[in-house]
C-alpha cells in the first residue's frame, strides 16, 4: 500500500502495520470470542484504512488531527459491528462508516469552509430557481438563472456545485457480490499527466476549429450540462438540429484530435 502523506501529530503514518486478510480473519474470531487485545491490533493494523480516507482532506482543513480521531471512532463501530458470517471484505463494510462520521465532523464542525461570496451566490441562484419554478411551470436553465441574476453562467454552475456533497474516492460503486470497486479504482494513473495534458491542449485547439453553432453546443452540452431540449430553445431550432449538430462536432473533434 503507498506510504500515504497525511499529517497527524505523534503518529507516524508512513509505517503503520497493514493486516493481511488471513491476519484479520483470525483477529476477528479471536475479539468475537472475546479477545480484547486482538480488538487493539484490528485498530492498530486499520489505521491505513482511515489515512487513505482521510488524504482526500489533507491540506484543506487545519484539524486533521481531530479529524483522525474521528475516522478512528469510525473504524471501531466498524469493528464492533462487523459480521463475519456475511461473507464480505470488512473495508467494504468500514469504508462506509468511517466517512459517516468524517462527513458528520465536517458537517457540524464546519471545518471546510466555501468562500462567502461563492455561497451567497448559490443561495440567490436556488432562490431565484424556485422563483422560476412557480413562475413557469418548470426547471429553469443555468443560461435563465444567470439571466435573472445577472451573471456568467459558469459563476451559477460553480456555485451550485458547492452546495453538493463531496463524492470520497471510497465510494462504492459496483459490487457483485465479491469485491467491490471504489471510485478511486476508476481514476486514471497520475503517471499519465503528460498524455492528459497533450490530449487537453489538442482539444483545446480543436474546439476552436468547430463553426459558431457546433462550437456553443458542444460547451454547453460538456461544460454547462446543458440538455438538447435547453439549446433547442435558446438557439430556436429543433431538437433534431442540435442532436446533428452535436454529433457532427464531436466527430470533428474526434478527427482532430487522433
Amino acid at each position: 500500500m503507498s506510504r500515504y502523506k497525511v499529517e497527524i501529530a505523534n503518529v507516524n503514518t508512513a509505517n503503520i502495520k497493514v493486516l493481511k486478510s488471513d491476519e484479520m480473519l483470525d483477529l476477528f474470531k479471536k475479539y468475537q470470542n472475546g479477545d480484547t487485545l486482538a480488538k487493539e491490533e484490528l485498530i492498530n493494523g486499520n489505521l491505513k484504512l482511515v489515512l487513505s480516507i482521510l488524504k482526500k482532506y489533507n491540506n484543506r482543513t487545519d484539524n486533521m488531527d481531530d479529524l483522525f480521531q474521528v475516522g478512528c471512532i469510525g473504524l471501531i463501530k466498524a469493528i464492533e459491528n462487523f459480521d463475519l458470517s456475511h461473507d464480505v471484505k470488512f473495508s467494504t463494510y468500514a469504508v462506509p462508516m468511517i466517512l459517516g462520521e468524517v462527513k458528520r465532523f465536517i458537517r457540524d464542525n464546519n471545518s471546510l469552509r466555501i468562500a462567502r461570496s461563492i455561497k451567497d451566490l448559490a443561495y440567490r441562484a436556488l432562490k431565484v430557481k424556485e422563483e422560476l419554478i412557480n413562475k413557469l411551470g418548470k426547471e429553469p436553465s443555468i443560461s435563465m438563472i444567470a439571466k435573472e441574476l445577472n451573471v456568467d453562467e459558469l459563476d451559477i454552475v460553480s456555485a451550485l456545485d458547492s452546495t453538493k456533497e463531496a463524492i470520497s474516492m471510497f465510494e462504492p460503486i459496483y459490487n457483485d457480490g465479491g469485491d467491490t470497486i471504489y471510485l478511486f479504482d476508476q481514476i486514471e494513473d497520475k503517471n499519465h499527466n503528460n498524455d492528459r495534458l497533450s490530449t487537453s491542449l489538442a482539444l483545446k485547439n480543436a474546439l476552436k476549429k468547430l463553426n459558431d453553432k457546433e462550437k456553443k453546443i458542444i460547451k454547453s452540452r460538456y461544460i454547462l450540462g446543458k440538455t438538447q431540449m435547453e439549446l433547442a430553445d435558446e438557439l430556436g431550432i429543433s431538437q433534431a438540429q442540435i442532436s446533428r449538430l452535436e454529433k457532427n462536432g464531436l466527430d470533428n473533434l474526434k478527427r482532430m484530435i487522433t
